[in-house]
């Protein structure tokens, strides 16, 4: 698949990995934001090659890195050869796969695994969303990672602490968000702190959903997409190949937003304040947060 095309040859949507070192909460992450577990139970994604997910109905298949492609079953994707795939295509019917493509990356210290597995995915990311485990929040080994992402890619990125409810004391969350916000700082769009299982656990209880910090990511998350979405109305390059977002062409015009993705009005409120059994909208946008604060 050539960069800015789509499974269906349409113009792509933004694309958002999800990067982070083993056991950093990036399969609880996916679930979280699709509703649903992308993989069968029994597959372990860290031995996997890069997990492209899109919205839609077809039958997954694995990308060599010579650009072939080849059908594959679900029950067999980990006797797929890691080192000789590119990427191992998905297709879900997802409210958030609406707006976005999600790339789910194994864990990025892995010893198990070359680093080139993942490394030759990154030209196609335009944002990450970087899981940070809060009891070892931000290793050596993640900075290092982070310190080669291209300031485009960064200004769009989000940092999750994840596992925060595994500190047990204020004095210590504190302390640990004060380290990562000190250690990354200009490094990231946003930092939050999160507890994804508890999210997850929340279902429709809204205290709880904020409460696991949730609330604050996800409405930072739809702010993203609909930023990278008129983004990538003006180029068909990945941000990833840009060094800065002064590389990207200005519009011709002011760049609008299709309205699949523009926040819904409902007497001057955004799409994330109007409460997830609203039926007034079919944005969406609107059903994305929703899917959220209520999976």
């Amino acid at each position: 698949m050539s960069v800015g095309e789509t499974a269906s040859g349409g113009r792509r949507k933004p694309r958002i990995a999800l990067m982070g070192e083993f056991s950093a909460g990036k399969s609880t992450l996916s679930n979280l934001l699709m509703g649903q577990r992308p993989l069968p139970e029994k597959v372990t994604a860290t031995r996997l090659s890069p997990v492209w997910i899109s919205h839609g109905t077809r039958a997954p298949y694995r990308v060599d890195v010579d650009g072939s492609k080849e059908p594959v079953t679900l029950a067999d994707l980990e006797n797929i050869p890691v080192e000789q795939t590119r990427n191992i295509r998905l297709f879900l019917e997802a409210d958030i796969l609406e707006v976005c493509d999600l790339i789910d990356f194994p864990g990025i210290s892995d010893p198990n695994m070359s680093s080139s597995v993942w490394e030759r995915m990154l030209p196609e990311v335009d944002a990450v969303i970087w899981c940070t485990h809060a009891t070892q929040a931000w290793r050596q080994s993640e900075s290092a990672v982070w310190e080669d992402m291209p300031q485009a890619v960064r200004e769009n990125s989000i940092l999750l602490i994840t596992r925060f409810d595994k500190l047990n004391t204020e004095k210590d969350r504190s302390r640990v968000v004060k380290r990562v916000t000190r250690e990354t700082q200009g490094q990231f769009g946003a930092i939050f702190p999160v507890s994804l299982l508890q999210a997850i656990q929340a279902g429709e209880d809204y205290d709880l959903w904020d409460a696991s910090g949730a609330g604050p990511f996800t409405a930072h998350l739809i702010d993203v997409i609909e930023r990278l979405t008129a983004l990538t109305a003006r180029t068909e390059l990945p941000l990833y190949n840009m060094a800065n977002l002064s590389d990207i062409p200005a519009p011709v015009a002011a760049p609008v937003l299709p309205r699949r993705v523009q926040r819904a009005s409902d007497s001057g409120r955004s799409a994330r304040d109007r409460a997830p059994s609203d039926p007034t909208t079919d944005d969406p946008m609107s059903s994305v947060d929703r899917v959220l604060r209520s999976s």
